[in-house]
């Protein structure tokens, strides 16, 4: 973990203050942003491992931010919101992040959900053996380059949702339950992981597929969970 660096953006001094010191006595090297316009600047300055991101931000917020960062990379991100409610937990993996922490939040849990962020950020597709390239019918998963096509079109997915991916397409046609896709792919138990998934499937389908409500390729197998078609 040392020489990976994680970028803070929140508007309170305070808070990234505590942060980069959680952080630092972990041996990561931290860079700091006081809000979205300034976090987009470090991205291009410096290369980022993980980004720890608030949401109610002056000038450019979380939500917009995470936006803007998608649209080029696909580094992990860690939402921070004082908000406790179901419904903004799933806004915030809707717009791309990749976990969820409230406010006021566990240092130690803080801690430990960064560096599995970072450990499936630096490892994610590692699968042993199979093949390095699939092909399902136009869906291409290219395991050596970690890139997923459609019809030769290459397809954005955070890394999050390329472990969905490639855990479907290296075992296409069989059917993994909810439980068992959380499990593999957050590598934690799957407890309450029904809307977490249904989320990043979702995601998915509007990026791979032509019409998501009629799915070509990733189809749910109603009251088990979701396959990838051979």
């Amino acid at each position: 973990m040392s020489n990976h660096v994680v970028l803070v953006v929140d508007d309170e001094k305070e808070i990234r203050d505590a942060i980069e010191i959680y952080l630092k006595n972990e041996g990561l090297t931290v860079i700091k942003a006081q809000d979205g316009v300034e976090a987009i600047e470090k991205l291009h300055e410096h290369d980022i491992h993980l980004i720890i991101l608030d949401v109610m931000m002056p000038r450019l917020d979380g939500i917009a931010t995470t936006f803007k960062i998608r649209e080029q990379k696909n580094i992990p991100i860690i939402i921070l919101s004082a908000k406790a409610e179901d419904t903004d937990k799933i806004l915030g993996l809707q717009i791309g992040a990749d976990d969820y922490v409230t406010k006021p939040f566990n240092p130690l849990e803080l801690i430990a959900r960064v560096k599995s962020q970072l450990r499936r950020y630096v490892s994610f597709g590692t699968y042993d053996g199979g093949e390095k390239l699939i092909d399902l019918g136009g869906l291409t998963l290219d395991q050596a380059a970690k890139t997923v096509a459609v019809n030769g079109e290459a397809v954005k997915l955070t890394p999050l949702e390329y472990k969905i991916v490639e855990l479907l397409m290296t075992h296409a046609g069989r059917v993994f339950s909810i439980n068992e896709i959380y499990e593999r792919v957050w590598k934690e138990p799957g407890y309450n992981a029904e809307n977490t998934v249904a989320v990043h499937i979702r995601k998915i389908r509007e990026k791979i597929e032509i019409n998501p409500k009629e799915p070509r390729y990733l189809k749910v197998v109603w009251g088990i969970g979701y396959k990838i078609e051979k």
